[in-house]
């Protein structure tokens, strides 16, 4: 996704360029493509040795793609009249090389985000002809959104300066608390910029449950680890290892656990089979190694180290105190000295050995691309259920995401759900809270009747009952309510509209 063009002579707009696709990326992740970052797209710039402002040509674009192994790239445009919003986009097959027709979508400006939510939609239905979410569910997945909160977390996002990148993404947080891309950015300007206790404050801030806690949550235990609050730094990268596995994660997990005394040689070992070529990974195993006083074995790892970084004199210094042994290893080199590894660990000191080395960051399209391909085998291993069971299965997943508020993830399930089995009751409920959620009165109130036909449950019910209530329709939506509490007599919800409709004078039967 390349920035896109400004085509409104007005510079105080060029946030925009910038901005759009990083709302597309985001709209397209939820609805299950895997779009490359803007982080990826500049390292392939600097691996192309072009600067991040290159505006490429066509050609170079397509070389761009290439780099980073994209299938498809997408460009575009965006102009204002001053009252009204137009952006223009086209997706590039980059093999075989093939230019869609172009996508356009307009509003007036204070609507721009609806113009960019409905932009995503529309290349997603280039992407995939057959995708079913809804346009109405992109809108509505950024209706909370404030213009101007995106505004400055995009701005954050490109400022080369740390003060006006700090200011710019603390208003973005401050005018939206829960937007949780600002908070994940700002919390890694604060770590960038070594304000630790901040960063960990502020990346704490991501619920579990967000797409970004992950992230989040490496970075979070970088910063306790700086902070020498290692137990604090554990549980954060034990969170992210338990869903993603990634070597940098499980070798910092070991690096926590060794600095509070704990035999972290598992994690080495599970680092270095999962990358064998980071020589960080296989000194770790060696300090780890020798710290359980295996000589012989921490020798045949260190060699390893030295091979794969002949030039590492940490390495070679602690490969000659091995060789010497039994006589205590010699004190560290200065590479120790660094800002990562100067850490006081009592147990290295009293034995004279150099620290594990921590992981300072990690393989962002690695650790996205992993995430995508647990998801593929998961769905691959849901495909082999019957079809009641899959469906079943999906329409859980679709409503733990409405729980969450991410509606478009939701209906994305919902709608597989009914691929996988037309008959699922449940899944038409899910689509009926999308719907009510949407504004769609009609589509929630059509969803929720065929829900109830194939089989009466109480989600549908009180969907039922909301829109009557709303309608005014009090009788029939004490009826619905009736409906639902036969079915689940102790269900909370199900009191609570009654206790509101019984407020408004009409009894429940």
């Amino acid at each position: 996704m390349l920035p896109f063009d400004n085509r409104t002579d007005q510079p105080n707009l060029d946030w925009i360029s910038e901005a759009i696709p990083e709302l597309l990326n985001r709209r397209l992740a939820s609805a299950g493509f895997l779009p490359i970052s803007r982080d990826d797209r500049l390292y392939a710039l600097d691996h192309l040795g072009l600067p991040s402002t290159f505006q490429p040509s066509r050609a170079s674009a397509i070389r761009l793609a290439q780099t980073l192994d994209a299938d498809y790239l997408i460009v575009g445009s965006f102009s204002t009249t001053g009252a009204r919003f137009q952006a223009k986009a086209q997706v590039l097959n980059v093999e075989p090389l093939h230019m869609s027709a172009p996508i356009q979508e307009e509003a007036d400006m204070p609507h721009l985000l609806e113009v960019l939510n409905s932009l995503a939609w529309g290349l997603a239905k280039q992407l995939d002809p057959q995708f079913a979410v809804a346009r109405n569910t992109f809108v509505a997945a950024g209706a909370g959104l404030r213009v101007d909160a995106f505004e400055n977390y995009t701005r954050g996002l490109v400022e080369p300066d740390p003060d006006e990148q700090l200011r710019h993404l603390k208003e973005a947080v401050r005018l939206d608390p829960t937007f949780s891309p600002a908070l994940l950015a700002l919390g890694k300007a604060y770590f960038a910029n070594q304000q630790f206790d901040l960063a960990a404050t502020t990346l704490g801030r991501l619920p579990r449950n967000d797409p970004n806690a992950l992230e989040a949550d490496f970075d979070r235990g970088l910063a306790y680890f700086y902070l020498g609050s290692y137990v604090k730094a554990e549980d954060a990268f034990a969170f992210v290892s338990k869903q993603l596995p990634l070597p940098e994660v499980v070798n910092n997990q070991g690096v926590t656990a060794s600095r509070r005394g704990l035999d972290a040689t598992s994690f080495f070992q599970q680092a270095v089979a999962a990358d064998p070529n980071d020589a960080d990974y296989q000194f770790n195993l060696a300090v780890a190694l020798r710290r359980k006083k295996d000589v012989a074995g921490a020798l045949r790892v260190i060699a390893q180290t030295v091979k794969l970084r002949p030039s590492d004199t940490e390495a070679e210094a602690f490969q000659a105190t091995l060789r010497a042994e039994p006589q205590h290893p010699s004190t560290p080199s200065a590479a120790v000295s660094n800002r990562v590894n100067a850490a006081f660990d009592p147990t290295a000191q009293a034995e004279n050995l150099p620290l594990e080395r921590i992981k300072r960051s990690f393989n962002e399209a690695s650790f996205r691309q992993a995430a995508f391909e647990i998801e593929q085998m998961d769905e691959d291993r849901l495909a082999s259920l019957p079809p009641h069971k899959h469906a079943a299965a999906l329409t859980e997943a679709g409503m733990s995401f409405f729980n969450q508020g991410l509606i478009l993830e939701a209906e994305r399930e919902f709608q597989a759900a009914l691929i996988a089995d037309g008959g699922n009751a449940d899944a038409h409920a899910g689509l009926a809270l999308v719907r009510e959620q949407e504004g769609d009165i009609q589509e929630a109130r059509a969803h929720a009747d065929e829900s109830v036909k194939m089989q009466p449950n109480v989600t549908a019910y009180l969907v039922l009952a909301r829109l009557d209530l709303e309608a005014n329709e009090k009788p029939a939506a004490a009826a619905d309510v009736s409906s639902a509490l036969k079915l689940e007599p102790g269900n909370s919800a199900a009191h609570a509209l009654l206790q509101q409709i019984e407020s408004k004078g009409q009894p429940v039967p």
